[in-house]
C-alpha cells in the first residue's frame, strides 16, 4: 500500500545542503544526497569508523534507496489509474463529488425495484471493462440514503456492481437533480400518478439534467459496450434521419442539452411514448442541421455534434430485437460498433440469457460482462438443476 507522505509545499521535495558544506558542492554531490537523506556529515570530512559502524552506514543507505524506490514505484501505480485508491473511500463519496471528477458514464433506473437483473448487471459491468479510467454511475430510484450505504446486501447484482472499483451506485433524488434547470418547474407541477409513462419520462427528464450538468454519457441500462466511443459530443442514429436517446454524450452545460430541456417542458406531452425522448432529440438536431440519410458506415456532423451511424449502436435494429436471443451460424463480429442496444423495452424482460443456449446474447454476456454471466446467470442454472431430494 502507497504510505502517506505530508508535503509543506511543492519546493519542499527539493535536498537541501547545510551552510557549511555548500563550498564542497562539486567535490561531494553524491555524499551530499546520503547525507540529505540519512543526515550524516559527507564522508570525506567525517572521522574514520569501525568496520562495523561503515557496514551499518551502508545497510542504512539501501535501506533509504528501497524505501525511496518503493514510494516512487507506487506513485507511478496511482498515476497510471485515478481510481486505483476509490476502493476504501468508494462509499463514503457522494453523487456531486463522482459526478465532478468528470467523463462519468451514467445509468438511470427509474423503477423502484433494488435488484438489477442481468441485463443492467451486465450493461454497467461492461462499460466498467471498457472504461476503467472513468467512473461509472448507476442510479438507482428504489434506493434510499440509508440503503446507499449498506452495501452488505442480500441482492446479488447489488453486491457485485459495487465491489468494482469505478462503479457507485447512488439513489436518484430527482428533485435535487433537477435544480438550476428548467425541469425543475416542470416537476413541481407535474403529478407523477397520473402519468401514463412515467418511469420513461421521468428518466428522460433526469438524464438530460445530469448531463447537463455534469457532462459525460448517458446510456440505457440494456446497453453492452464493446469498445470505448471516441467522440465527446454525440448523438446516437437508431436510423437514416431519426436520432436515439438511449445513449448520447456532450460536455457540461452544452447549449444543445440545455434547448432540449427548454423544449422538454415546452412542448411536454406524457401520453405519447417517446415524445420527451428520442422525438425531442430528434426535432432539436433537426433545428441544427439538414438530417439526410446514412450511406455506408459514415458518420455524420453538424455544428461540431457528431450523429453517428446506426451501426455504431444499433447494428440490429428494434424490428429484429429477438434476433439477440437467437442462435447464429456466424455470430457478426460488430467491427463497427462502440455498443448495442438490446431492445428490451421491445423484450419487456420476456427473454433472457441462459446459460448453454449458445444465442447470441449469450456469447455478449461472456465476452463483455464475464462476472455477471457467472455469478447471475450461470448460477442461476446451478440454482435450477434438480437435487438429490427430488
Amino acid at each position: 500500500m502507497l504510505q502517506t507522505v505530508w508535503v509543506s509545499s511543492p519546493g519542499s521535495w527539493a535536498l537541501q545542503e547545510s551552510n557549511s558544506h555548500r563550498q564542497a558542492k562539486k567535490r561531494c554531490w553524491k555524499c551530499r544526497f546520503v547525507r540529505t537523506v540519512i543526515q550524516h556529515p559527507c564522508r570525506r570530512h567525517a572521522p574514520k569508523r569501525s568496520r562495523k559502524e561503515r557496514m551499518l552506514r551502508k545497510i542504512q543507505i539501501c535501506l533509504c534507496f528501497c524505501f525511496v524506490s518503493g514510494i516512487l514505484y507506487e506513485i507511478s501505480l496511482l498515476s497510471s489509474s485515478v481510481f486505483s485508491y476509490l476502493p476504501m473511500a468508494q462509499h463514503y463519496l457522494t453523487p456531486e463529488q463522482v459526478l465532478n471528477l468528470g467523463k462519468s458514464i451514467i445509468f438511470l433506473e427509474t423503477t423502484e425495484r433494488l435488484e438489477p437483473p442481468p441485463l443492467v448487471s451486465c450493461s454497467v459491468e461492461s462499460a466498467a471493462r471498457i472504461y476503467q479510467d472513468r467512473p461509472i454511475i448507476l442510479f438507482m430510484r428504489g434506493l434510499t440514503n440509508e440503503t446507499a450505504l449498506d452495501m452488505n446486501t442480500s441482492y446479488a447484482a447489488f453486491s457485485l456492481l459495487s465491489s468494482m472499483k469505478n462503479v457507485f451506485i447512488f439513489p436518484l433524488q430527482m428533485e435535487t437533480v433537477f435544480q438550476e434547470t428548467p425541469l425543475l418547474q416542470w416537476y413541481n407541477q407535474v403529478v407523477p400518478e397520473q402519468e401514463k409513462n412515467w418511469v420513461h419520462v421521468s428518466s428522460d427528464a433526469s438524464r438530460l439534467a445530469l448531463i447537463w450538468k455534469y457532462g459525460g454519457i448517458y446510456m440505457d441500462t440494456d446497453v453492452i459496450s464493446i469498445r470505448p466511443i471516441p467522440q465527446e459530443s454525440f448523438l446516437a442514429a437508431q436510423k437514416s434521419r431519426f436520432s436515439s436517446n438511449g445513449i448520447f454524450g456532450f460536455p457540461a452545460r452544452h447549449k444543445f442539452i440545455w434547448d432540449c430541456m427548454e423544449n422538454f417542458v415546452l412542448k411536454y406531452n406524457g401520453n405519447i411514448w417517446g415524445n420527451q425522448g428520442p422525438f425531442l432529440m430528434t426535432r432539436m438536431l433537426k433545428t441544427l442541421c439538414n438530417l439526410t440519410d446514412f450511406q455506408g458506415t459514415e458518420d455524420h456532423s453538424c455544428q461540431n455534434i457528431s450523429f453517428l451511424n446506426p451501426q455504431r449502436f444499433y447494428p440490429i435494429p428494434y424490428p429484429a430485437w429477438s434476433r439477440y436471443y437467437q442462435v447464429w451460424d456466424k455470430s457478426p463480429n460488430f467491427n463497427h460498433s462502440y455498443a448495442l442496444h438490446l431492445w428490451n423495452f421491445m423484450n419487456r424482460n420476456r427473454k433472457v440469457v441462459v446459460a448453454g443456449s449458445n444465442t447470441l446474447a449469450e456469447k455478449l454476456y461472456k465476452t463483455y460482462c464475464p462476472t455477471t454471466y457467472e455469478d447471475l446467470v450461470q448460477n442461476a442454472k446451478h440454482r435450477d438443476l434438480p437435487g438429490p431430494e427430488d
